[in-house]
C-alpha cells in the first residue's frame, strides 16, 4: 500500500502561491541552497510516483522536462504522473496517467497499488480534498523565512480541521525548514 505525502513550500503565514503579478514573484529562489536541495531530496525518497491537478502538470511541464540533468530534475521526469484532469488526452509528459472521473475514488484506489510513495506538490486544489477524504499520510511543509501577506493559501475557506502529529524538522543555513507531520484525521473524531 502506497503513502500519499503533500510536499508544500510555503511563507510564515501561511501563503504557498502568491499571484502571478506579486511583487515578490520568485519568493524561494534566495533561500535555495545545495544543502536544502538535499534535505528535500532526502524527504522525497530515492523513487516516488507525482500526484498533481492539471495547472500544476501543465506549469510543470513548461519546466522540468529541460531543466537538465540534475537529481531532482531526474526524479521527477522518471516519477510516473497522475493527474486529475478533465482532458486524459492531452497528457504528453509522461510517464503519465488520469486518475479518472472520480478523484477521490482514482486515489483511494491508486493507494491501495503496491508501488513508490505518492507525492501531492503543488496542486493545492486536491490538498484540502484529499486531506478531508481521510487520504493524506503525511503533511511536509517547507517553510520560508517570509511574511507574504498575501496570495494563495495552503487551504480552501471549507477545510474542515485536521489533527496533525509532528515527526520531525530539519533546517538549512538560510532558515528555511523542513517540518513533518502524520496527519492523524479529524478534529472531530
Amino acid at each position: 500500500m502506497r503513502k500519499l505525502r503533500i510536499f508544500e513550500h510555503i511563507s510564515l503565514d501561511g501563503v504557498i502561491e502568491h499571484d502571478k503579478n506579486y511583487v515578490y514573484g520568485g519568493w524561494t529562489g534566495p533561500y535555495r541552497t545545495p544543502a536544502g536541495m538535499a534535505m528535500l531530496l532526502e524527504a522525497y525518497g530515492t523513487t516516488f510516483d507525482l500526484l498533481v491537478g492539471r495547472r500544476t502538470y501543465d506549469e510543470w511541464l513548461g519546466y522540468w522536462p529541460n531543466a537538465g540533468d540534475f537529481p531532482m530534475a531526474n526524479a521527477i521526469n522518471a516519477a510516473t504522473k497522475y493527474v486529475a484532469t478533465h482532458r486524459p488526452d492531452s497528457l504528453k509528459w509522461g510517464p503519465v496517467r488520469d486518475l479518472g472521473g472520480d478523484i477521490i475514488e482514482g486515489v483511494r484506489n491508486l493507494k491501495s497499488t503496491d508501488g513508490p510513495d505518492l507525492v501531492l506538490s503543488g496542486s493545492i486544489s486536491l490538498t484540502s480534498v484529499l486531506l478531508d477524504a481521510g487520504l493524506v499520510d503525511e503533511v511536509i511543509l517547507i517553510v520560508y523565512p517570509v511574511l507574504l501577506g498575501k496570495g494563495k493559501r495552503l487551504l480552501s475557506e471549507s477545510f474542515d480541521a485536521r489533527k496533525l502529529e509532528f515527526v520531525s524538522t530539519a533546517t538549512t543555513p538560510t532558515g528555511v525548514m523542513l517540518n513533518a507531520y502524520r496527519h492523524l484525521g479529524s478534529m472531530t473524531s
